[in-house]
């Protein structure tokens, strides 16, 4: 079938939100792309003058097909190789969508997107479309073709599984980025004790290579392990210079609505560290270093100004 004009602005208008919820739901910025793509070759060879509410019917189709994804999902994640984390999205990724409520802005941080790999398919597409969306429950349930109630029942869990492992983060920019720039101080002093004064007691960092780039396995857990680990991350020597292949520069950013660190060598993003910072102190480091999960990041980077950076590691 031939779109008409005003059936592929439809589309197109829709567009930012179904990608905005595919990523939420798949954790990849390329997989969301790839959903979106696909939901348009339906829109496109379906009989569009009788669908009489497109936002629904993309949002139904564009949900499906991410349920199928996630199942195939799990199955790879069990064989992922090191901690999974999800491929970042830098500030202004139009992405990362509505960031209006302190829900919208939480459900697309990294430790959100950790815990939504916790739940059963359906309780994360409850999740995203109500805490994220405000979607109904009755238009959740038309979408899972459920009842209304079972909608409810699956949010309810879904909001205290993540409820359970999630620390709220949320903390206004200037403070963010003055405990950023303590952090930076403090990781290139070669001394520890600076660092664990700014973390919590139960600091956790993970680290996502993919196996394609060294990274532990297990996250380092509590306040001086995770010191130790970032003092020798951030400590210039021979073998950080043959890993890296050039002189790093590290950028203070936002990523997925937290402070992050970016790491970059020769303008190609190498890493984008998320950091989980509370009243407490800084709870996590979450690091994404898998260059498969790197090449949005480094394209967004190349074509924004970013300044100079705060710290060069040669």
């Amino acid at each position: 079938m031939v779109l008409t004009g005003n059936q592929i602005d439809l589309f197109e208008a829709a567009m930012p939100r179904l990608k905005a919820i595919a990523y939420r739901l798949l954790g990849s910025a390329s997989d969301a792309e790839d959903a979106v793509q696909d939901t348009f070759l339906r829109w496109q060879s379906a009989d569009v003058d009788r669908i009489e509410v497109p936002e629904a019917w993309l949002t139904k189709v564009l949900t499906n097909l991410c349920l199928n994804q996630l199942t195939s999902a799990r199955a790879r994640r069990e064989t992922y190789v090191g901690q999974w984390l999800p491929e970042p999205l830098l500030a202004g990724d139009p992405m990362l969508g509505p960031a209006d409520t302190v829900e919208q802005r939480e459900s697309v941080s990294f430790a959100v997107l950790a815990l939504l790999e916790r739940l059963s398919p359906d309780e994360r597409v409850v999740y995203v479309l109500r805490e994220a969306f405000s979607y109904p429950h009755r238009r959740i349930a038309e979408i899972l073709d459920a009842t209304e109630s079972a909608s409810q029942q699956l949010f309810h869990r879904a909001k205290k599984h993540i409820a359970e492992g999630r620390t709220r983060t949320e903390i206004d920019e200037a403070a963010a980025r003055r405990i950023v720039d303590e952090f930076l101080t403090a990781a290139t002093s070669g001394r520890t004790e600076p660092l664990v004064r700014l973390l919590t007691a139960d600091a956790v960092a993970i680290g996502d290579g993919g196996g394609k780039v060294p990274a532990r396995t297990r996250p380092f857990e509590g306040a001086v392990a995770v010191a130790k680990f970032m003092r020798s991350l951030f400590t210039p020597n021979q073998a950080a210079r043959n890993l890296l292949g050039g002189t790093a520069e590290i950028h203070v950013s936002y990523a997925n609505g937290l402070p992050a660190l970016v790491v970059t060598v020769d303008g190609r993003v190498i890493g984008v560290m998320c950091l989980e910072i509370t009243a407490d102190g800084i709870a996590a480091f979450r690091n994404q270093a898998n260059p498969d999960k790197l090449e949005r990041a480094t394209r967004q980077w190349a074509a924004t100004d970013h300044g100079e950076p705060a710290l060069r590691i040669n």
